[in-house]
């Protein structure tokens, strides 16, 4: 049952049997009779099928809560009893928005020192995608913002508080100034992350709350190629300065404090809400505090 199940929450994220069928490697055909068997163990429809893949029927959406329960519930007791065996060990799934990217390193690095059979893969993702990552059991936790959007159903740990900065070369526009106002970095030629960037989203509100819209020269998804930019001379940026900085970027560029206004974003880890918790989970919940206590900059 728990392999079917797993076959269904990958088809309801796919949206599509034969993608579903190849990141399961499987055939299609196997998949197909997979669904089938579940649909005839639980007595009821779960796919609206045509010529293709039309979506989940009404009691398809509620077995896939189930199933997403079920299936999670099954990982968490397997990793407990290879943990009670042979100590901690597996695999940590980790996504981050790309402002907290520099982040990561400062959980998994001590993370590793104290369980080194413990590996780790690492994405960078927009807030929305976290979210809809952990709900399908895609990553184990993410390193997103705590505020602004909904959560939804997880356990949140807040690490740092973000305040925006203008980022500029030091022979840039402004770099001569002591603080600048949004206003007036309304003016410039602007780098940012792209617009599905919650980021993004909260600059142009700080922007829209002093009555000015911004359209920047350049967008990415990437803050490598908005600080490369920066560092050019002929752009400027907005960002916490904890990631100009990470980058080993502090001696060409210049990060002055936004003011008028100067709000504060929580960016913390935040992992699906699950008792208990996979023993990787509760380790990294663990590592996390430890960090807090410790005192972020």
């Amino acid at each position: 049952m728990i392999d079917k199940l797993e076959y269904f929450i990958a088809l309801a994220r796919e949206k599509h049997f034969a993608r579903a069928a190849e990141e399961l490697g499987i055939s299609q055909p196997t998949l197909s009779a997979a669904i089938r068997q579940l649909e005839d163990s639980l007595g009821v429809v779960l796919v609206n099928r045509g010529s293709r893949f039309q979506g989940l029927t009404p009691e398809g959406q509620r077995v896939l809560e189930w199933a997403r329960r079920i299936v999670g519930d099954a990982r968490t007791m397997r990793e407990e009893m290879r943990a009670a065996h042979k100590g901690l060990s597996g695999h940590l799934r980790l996504a981050a928005i790309p402002t907290m990217l520099t982040m990561v390193p400062r959980l998994t690095t001590p993370f590793r020192q104290k369980h080194p059979e413990v590996t780790f893969s690492v994405i960078s993702a927009n807030s929305l995608q976290i979210l809809s990552l952990l709900e399908n059991l895609e990553i184990d936790a993410g390193l997103t913002y705590l505020e602004n959007e909904p959560l939804g159903r997880v356990t949140s740990l807040p690490l740092v508080q973000e305040r925006y900065h203008l980022v500029t070369s030091r022979s840039g526009p402004l770099a001569d100034r002591d603080s600048v106002t949004w206003r007036e970095a309304a003016g410039l030629r602007l780098c940012l992350l792209t617009a599905d960037m919650q980021n993004r989203r909260i600059i142009n509100r700080h922007f829209g709350d002093v009555g000015v819209t911004v359209s920047p020269a350049l967008e990415s998804n990437s803050m490598i190629v908005l600080l490369s930019h920066v560092r050019s001379g002929d752009w400027c940026s907005i960002m916490p300065r904890s990631v100009a900085a990470s980058f080993g970027y502090e001696a060409d560029l210049r990060m002055i404090p936004l003011t008028e206004p100067e709000p504060l974003h929580t960016v913390g880890l935040v992992a699906t809400h699950r008792e208990p918790f996979t023993p990787l989970v509760s380790a990294l919940l663990h590592e996390a505090r430890s960090l807090v206590e410790t005192g972020l900059d």
